[in-house]
């Protein structure tokens, strides 16, 4: 007969790592709440039209909004993943759900309150920034032994690309359709978010924790900002050119381009910016599983391939601005989401091959703080508005584009 000590023994062996890879893959149940982070993160986008024309906010203010979750984002990104090194995690992803929550309440709740909505905003950003640090790094841990023995390499990149680029084009696709046809689409989209988002919290909570209080750091988390890897070679030559342009891409696909129509689009700005936008992501999310592929064809320059597309599509789109043709706007934003989806994994498997596990949550946490610096661009374009024409500001983006283009190109024949 087992004593005691032993059936205890037994039980906690039930729950091993290997008994949830038989369950089914771990990592899946952190799937929805990082995909819901995502869609709290766009959901606004396809309504920014709206709130020009309904709300009555000017263009600045509108792309203000848009780009605002940033401020939220980037000590999301950074903070959040020196938590989760002490702390494990999922406590941050589960505290990053909540403040998403709360601020797609405040979204709903601020249709006439400017200072509202960019708090609202400023809450999503901080859940889009603890789902791209914690969240990657969580699933990349739950997509290796001893969680998962069948992933293949860049798994540890693709799930969590993959994730957040889906968040992100549902996200948006839903909102502007219940913006469209729905009642109160100030308001419905957002509790449409947040009940979910419930639901994706109760998930997660049976997910593994994959950061044992035996590899928890126990130095303050605010040492943790430290990263010492933002000055490795390889992340100061390929990464820091390269990563901005990941959502300056995305920026200019769904944020700009709708833009330059709405004159001939009238009420079905909000539709076309919502197509826009899931056409964008959804060719994004298309071609990153291919990533792997278009390294070994090229040996390894996918992020290169990513630049060299990303640079053909702010080219078409001056022409675009000149022209002010849907169709053209249509084959901008496919253009783009193909170099978005290329870049971001392209990127995240750099970052990811240099980063040792102790360093893997901050120095992820950096390089999406780098490529959601892009998304400031739309606003800095709107902002210049009174002064530059779109066909010039883009062209000058094209020339900036281009340089970034040869620098990565060269640091990658060194690499080679």
């Amino acid at each position: 007969m087992k004593s005691d000590s032993t059936l205890t023994a037994q039980a906690t062996t039930d729950e091993t790592p290997e008994t949830h890879h038989r369950r089914g893959g771990a990592w899946l149940r952190v799937i929805p709440a990082m995909f819901l982070l995502a869609w709290g993160g766009n959901h606004f986008t396809p309504l920014v039209h709206m709130y020009e024309e309904d709300g009555g906010y000017a263009v600045w203010q509108a792309n203000l909004l848009l780009g605002m979750y940033v401020g939220g984002l980037i000590p999301g990104l950074l903070v959040a993943s020196a938590l989760s090194d002490r702390r494990g995690r999922k406590p941050i992803l589960i505290a990053g759900t909540i403040a998403a929550i709360i601020g797609s309440l405040l979204l709903g709740l601020g249709f006439d309150l400017f200072w509202l909505l960019c708090v609202g905003r400023v809450l999503a950003g901080i859940g889009v920034g603890v789902a791209m640090s914690v969240g990657t790094s969580w699933i990349k841990e739950l997509s290796a032994p001893p969680y998962d023995h069948k992933a293949g390499i860049t798994a540890g990149a693709r799930r969590p690309a993959l994730t957040l680029t889906i968040g992100f084009a549902i996200g948006a696709a839903v909102t502007g359709c219940l913006a469209q046809w729905g009642p109160l689409p100030e308001t419905i989209p957002y509790a449409v978010h947040g009940l979910l988002s419930v639901v994706a919290v109760l998930i997660v909570l049976t997910a593994p924790e994959t950061l044992t209080k035996e590899r928890r750091s126990v130095e303050h988390w605010w040492r943790g900002l430290r990263i010492p890897l933002i000055g490795h070679r390889t992340f100061v030559r390929l990464i820091i050119p390269a990563a901005p342009w990941v959502f300056a891409a995305a920026g200019v696909a769904y944020a700009v381009m709708p833009a330059l129509v709405q004159d001939t689009l009238g009420e079905w700005t909000t539709m076309y910016a919502t197509v826009l936008t899931v056409v964008t992501l959804g060719a994004g999310a298309l071609v990153q599983n291919l990533v792997p592929r278009i390294n070994r064809w090229t040996g390894g320059r996918a992020l290169v391939i990513g630049l060299g597309l990303m640079t053909l599509g702010m080219g078409l789109a001056v022409v675009a601005a000149l022209v002010a043709n849907p169709i053209l706007a249509f084959v901008v934003a496919i253009v783009l989401g193909i170099a978005y989806g290329i870049c971001v994994v392209a990127g995240l498997v750099i970052v990811q091959a240099i980063a040792e596990p102790a360093d893997l949550a901050g120095i992820t946490g950096v390089y999406y703080s780098l490529a959601y610096s892009g998304f400031l661009l739309p606003t800095v374009l709107a902002a210049l508005l009174p002064v530059m024409a779109y066909s010039v500001s883009l062209g000058a983006v094209a020339v900036i584009c281009l340089l970034s283009l040869g620098c990565v190109s060269l640091a990658s024949k060194g690499r080679s």
